[in-house]
This record gives C-alpha cells, structure tokens and sequence, in this order.
C-alpha cells in the first residue's frame, strides 16, 4: 500500500536549495553606514601634547569653510574670555603647587562655561563645531596620568557634560618621546604661540599614562574615536582625516 505523505513532508524530501552567495563588494557596499549630514555636528581632537592635533583641526575647520560649510572652532581649555582665565591659570607653570583635584575642577569649570556659551548654541544653529580638546582629555589626564578617581562625579559628568557627547573624536596616537621633542624645540625656537606650560613641565612617564588613556578609550568607544597615525607630514595627516570625515558625513 503506498503512504500518501502530507505536504510538509514532501517538502522535507526535496533537495536544499543552494544558498544565495553574495558577492564580496556587495557584502562591504550593505555593511557600509549610510552617510549622514555634518552640519550640527561635534568633532574633537585629542592627543598627547605635540602631537600635532592643534595643527589639524584648524586645517579640517578651513577645508570644510572652503567647501561652503558653517564651522566654528575652538579649544579646551579656553574658548570663553572666562575659559581663558582658567586656562591662563592651568597652564601657568608658576603654578606648581596646584593639586590634581584643584586641576579637575578647574577643567571642568571650564568646560561647562564652554558647553553654555560656545559649543550647544553653535550646535543648535547648525554650524560644524571643532573643538580642540574635550571631556577625553580629562579622562586621559586626570583619570589615568594623574590617578584621580572620576566616579563620584559620573552622575554629574553624564548630566551636565556627556549630553553633548562628540559625534566624532580624531585621536592623533604619537609616541610621547618624539612629541616631547616637538615641544622642546618648538619652545626653544619660540614658534609656538604661548610658551612652556604647566604640562610641558610633567614627567615623561605621566605623558605616556596619557596615551595609554587614550588607547583605552579608543578601544571603549572605537566607532565614536578614530586613531590617526601621528607619524607623517601635517598634509598627509589632514589627508586621512578628510577621508574619514568624507566617509561619514556629506561634505559636498
């Protein structure tokens, strides 16, 4: 007698159907985020000091002026005139009696006059802020080169600062040695444009637990910070940093 199977058993009779392969650049062309639109935007740079980052964001904020886009450019510490008080202050290399906490609160002053003042009013018209150092910075040299422990100030930090989180941190990696010699000679030279500072002053070790601070955010948050080599010519430098922003965002 022959058995009559049901539907769902003829089908499980028949041979698989090969699977559907998708080309290599296929895959990477649906992998590849959409671009999204770089006005009101926040980008950062951050780095050890020497490594070149001052250099490079005022040239991305002049290329993406040239382009026609909206930019305003700034700096931490600084960028208000209450900003630059502070900042005459913390780098002040008179001032070597100052603690670690006393510099945290300093920073952190500062940056809330800035978020206030500059940063959230340039975002909210729509302008491409650049901003020459950020929240990063204190995590990179109060938390890891100073060992000042951050996490009785995270509710505050959230609130009050992370809300204006960067939508995209350049991170200029260089080896603390060959930026310590930058400075050197810049300062020996007089090129740079306010002397030695307070920092210039610290340790070589406490400039290399920096990096490594920086390094541990990079691998934190490795979609958000982007490591640039600092090794190379300030142009081959801003080339690559054009390129991930172009990879991003529209520029044109």
């Amino acid at each position: 007698m022959t058995t009559i199977k049901n539907p769902a058993e003829r089908m499980a009779d028949l041979p698989a159907m090969p699977e559907k392969v998708m080309p290599e650049k296929a895959k990477q062309e649906k992998a590849k985020p959409e671009k999204q639109e770089l006005r009101g935007r926040f980008i950062t740079f951050e780095g050890v000091d020497g490594c070149g980052k001052t250099t490079q964001a005022a040239r991305l904020a002049n290329h993406l002026r040239e382009v026609g886009l909206p930019v305003l450019m700034t700096r931490e510490p600084g960028g208000t005139p209450i900003g630059d008080k502070i900042r005459s202050v913390l780098l002040n290399p008179d001032n070597k009696a100052m603690t670690p906490a006393t510099e945290l609160l300093l920073y952190l002053a500062d940056r809330l006059q800035h978020l206030e003042q500059v940063i959230r009013p340039g975002l909210a018209r729509g302008e491409v802020v650049i901003c020459d150092r950020f929240h990063d910075a204190t995590v990179a040299y109060q938390h890891h080169g100073r060992g000042l422990d951050l996490s009785p100030l995270e509710d505050f930090i959230a609130r009050e600062i992370l809300s204006a989180s960067p939508d995209l941190t350049v991170w200029i990696d260089l080896d603390v040695r060959e930026a310590r010699g930058r400075i050197a000679e810049r300062n020996q030279s007089g090129t740079g444009t306010e002397g030695e500072s307070r920092m210039d002053a610290a340790a070589l070790d406490f400039h290399q637990r920096v990096r490594e601070g920086y390094a541990a955010l990079h691998r934190s948050e490795p979609g958000r910070i982007e490591r640039i080599e600092g090794q190379g010519s300030p142009e081959e430098l801003q080339a690559k940093i054009q390129g991930i922003v172009e990879g991003r965002y529209h520029v044109r």
